[in-house]
């Protein structure tokens, strides 16, 4: 991956004009290589702000004037030495002190590599490393509070308990198998059962929590549905907030899929507006059913339109069957116009779904449109607090360990000994120790903090 005994440089603050930028260096020789391309006096003061000249690497001028601070190992970011130089925000500016410094014998560094630092010297473990990259990257508050959690070591937390009760676990089986003659018995097999099943319950609910915590990481597609002339694209304009798509009386008007991102409570939502799902031999528009289907088929969740001042026809009976079973809400459009609908048509269009009668015509029901679709996304009213788990690689790693202990505890209950319920205890303790990376391949490091930006 990264060598890790050279000093490294790069500009820590995003691409662009700006009002400050900053160069961050971090290395056995961070002090030398900022006394080398700054003017003033030898070396920084330590965590004390310095305002200084950076030079060109003949040093004959300057560069910029700019604000040098020292921060030695290991109370830094990183757990190096670190000096961060901070000059006016033009990528020129940076680009050039950037320069000079590894004219001085730095190195450029690579993708995530500050951090990859810090998580080798202990600063951190990797669920924390991996907040960081979700913290720079979030688009809603609710992003940021999950990833801030994340890193203040909310869901370490969680999982290292786990691990920390299972290690007691193993350690006393281990001991019962060292002195089998002397006739010590530090746990019963079948006691220890019991308690790996509690374990193995601790990890479920964690996994339960990350339903929510995906959602607000990751976000999720949601397709709008419905055949000709129900009110799709209107729906889709007051989720959004402006007239985004045309709406016109004539059936068929959206030909096309049309995309906007919205945020849900702090959860960013792809909503994609389809055309009329009908059967049509007008080949135009047979091409825009035929992706508004596929839309439906990758969306998270259906948003299904139909309107209630007209008898269910086969194209809605159609669509209702297809997407039943799925993430679904039905909007039923037009209430300003007398129903349409008999007693049983309105059962069948209501049955396992959430259904919300509405007029689209001037948007007075968004806010119960979005609490609906908020409610279907989360499944259940947001908690006041963020879930502990949000990453996909953590839930494969907790789902691994979930299988190995609910196995153990299997195996424990039928009488297994000591030796069989050590193997599949290991197993569950590898996964664990792979969430935090205390056990992490090389190449899973290295997918993970390629993902940064240069910088961090």
């Amino acid at each position: 991956m990264f060598a890790t005994d050279d000093t490294i440089v790069a500009i820590a603050t995003p691409p662009g004009p700006g009002g400050i930028g900053i160069v961050r260096l971090s290395g056995p020789r961070a002090s030398e290589i900022a006394a080398a391309i700054l003017s003033g006096p030898g070396n920084l003061e330590p965590r004390r702000a310095t305002l200084t000249h950076a030079l060109e690497p003949s040093r004959q001028r300057s560069i910029d004037r700019v604000l040098a601070t020292y921060f030695p190992r290991p109370r830094s970011y990183t757990g190096e030495d670190v000096v961060e130089i901070s000059g006016h925000g033009s990528p020129v500016v940076l680009r050039r002190i950037v320069e000079s410094a590894t004219a001085a014998g730095a190195r450029l560094a690579e993708p995530g590599e500050f951090t990859f630092r810090a998580f080798l010297q202990g600063r951190m473990d990797l669920v924390q490393a991996e907040a960081i990259h979700d913290l720079v990257t979030a688009v809603t508050p609710r992003q940021a509070r999950v990833a801030f959690d994340q890193l203040e070591g909310t869901a370490t937390a969680a999982i290292c308990a786990v691990e920390d009760a299972l290690f007691n676990v193993v350690a006393r089986l281990e001991a019962s198998l060292d002195f089998p003659e002397e006739g010590y018995h530090f746990v019963d097999a079948k006691a220890a059962g019991v308690e790996v099943a509690e374990l193995a319950d601790r990890v479920r609910r964690l996994i339960a929590s990350s339903r929510q915590g995906r959602l607000i990481r990751e976000g999720c597609q949601v397709a709008v549905a419905g055949k000709p002339n129900v009110g799709k694209s209107s729906l889709f304009n007051v989720l959004c907030g402006v007239q985004r798509t045309i709406v016109a009386n004539t059936a068929g008007t959206t030909r096309d899929l049309v995309t906007e991102t919205i945020h849900l409570a702090g959860i960013p939502v792809t909503l994609v507006d389809t055309a009329g799902i009908r059967a049509t031999s007008d080949a135009v528009e047979a091409e825009g059913v035929s992706r508004a289907r596929g839309a439906v088929e990758a969306a998270s969740a259906v948003v299904v339109v139909v309107d209630r001042s007209r008898v269910l026809d086969q194209d809605d009976r159609v669509l209702l069957r297809q997407t039943e079973g799925r993430s679904r809400l039905v909007v039923a459009n037009k209430r300003d116009l007398p129903t349409a609908w008999s007693a049983e048509e309105q059962l069948e269009v209501g049955s396992g779904s959430p259904l919300v009668e509405t007029c689209l015509i001037d948007g007075s029901s968004a806010d119960t449109i979005r609490e609906a679709l908020l409610g279907l996304l989360e499944g259940k009213a947001p908690g006041r607090d963020p879930p502990a788990i949000s990453n996909a690689r953590h839930i494969g790693l907790l789902t691994s360990a979930e299988t190995a202990l609910r196995r153990a505890a299997a195996a424990a209950e039928g009488g297994a000994t000591e030796e069989l319920l050590l193997v599949d205890l290991e197993e569950a303790r590898r996964a664990l120790e792979e969430v935090t990376g205390k056990r992490t391949p090389d190449a899973v490091l290295e997918r993970i903090f390629e993902r940064f930006c240069i910088g961090k």
